[in-house]
């Protein structure tokens, strides 16, 4: 079943991991803009395979529906390892993943939405872009406080008054389960979507594509697995 159609806005930044979360919003965008760009991030991490998924799944998704491949436009990767070697954590270091001292999970990343979005807004003020996509998620946001509305709600206003420019961000998945967000995927995009994130995109964090399960490919064992995992038998659940 598919989202009515809506007119399309003006143009949008996306920022694109290549993970789910990232290629559901990026159908979600395109939808809804008549330009949509994306912007990833090599920040080091161990996980670099999404950096491949990122381009399987931009090659492959705008041909789902005829309008989209008329609106993606282009895709930039910026290189910030050296922000990854300050904020060091499970994501960029041989560490086990586990809770820390203040009941953080040790593949929380310290400041990485906020340095992600930093560096989006510079891009879009540079491209003339005025919104700001991300696939952040409240609900099941891994214990990370970068990815809290209020958090994004604070940064869009330092942006807006920082830069002087009214930017802002859009977070389509924010109130959303896991089982949603495949939901919605399905919604906009069928079961052709829904299949390409199952195959081509990438979430887990120990970067493993060996093993292809019912809800994709990954270690299955890691906090990225775990909720992808739940929200997938949830949905698959729910659709059955």
């Amino acid at each position: 079943m598919s989202e009515t159609p809506t007119p399309p806005q003006g143009s949008a930044l996306l920022l694109f991991s290549g993970g789910q979360d990232s290629a559901a919003c990026l159908a979600w965008a395109l939808d809804r803009f008549e330009r949509v760009e994306t912007v990833g991030f090599d920040y080091g991490q161990r996980h670099s395979v999404e950096l491949e998924a990122r381009q399987t799944v931009l090659a492959r998704l705008p041909r789902l529906k005829p309008q989209w491949a008329g609106r993606l436009g282009p895709d930039h990767l910026v290189d910030i390892r050296g922000f990854g070697q300050i904020a060091s954590s499970a994501l960029t270091e041989e560490r086990a993943i586990e809770m820390d001292q203040r009941g953080l999970p040790t593949s929380f990343v310290p400041g990485r939405n906020l340095v992600f979005l930093t560096y989006a807004a510079a891009l879009a003020d540079r491209r003339g872009i005025a919104v700001l996509v991300g696939g952040m998620c409240e609900t099941d946001f891994s214990g990370y406080p970068d990815c809290r509305r209020d958090t994004l709600d604070a940064l869009q206003t330092a942006l807006r008054l920082g830069m002087a420019r009214d930017l802002s961000i859009q977070t389509p998945l924010m109130a959303l389960t896991k089982a949603q967000t495949w939901a919605l995927a399905d919604q906009i995009g069928g079961p052709a979507l829904v299949e390409l994130i199952l195959e081509d995109s990438h979430t887990c964090y120990l970067g493993e594509r060996g093993e292809r399960h019912a809800w994709g490919y990954g270690c299955g064992t890691c906090p990225a697995c775990e909720l992808r995992a739940a929200g997938w038998t949830e949905y698959a659940g729910a659709a059955a």
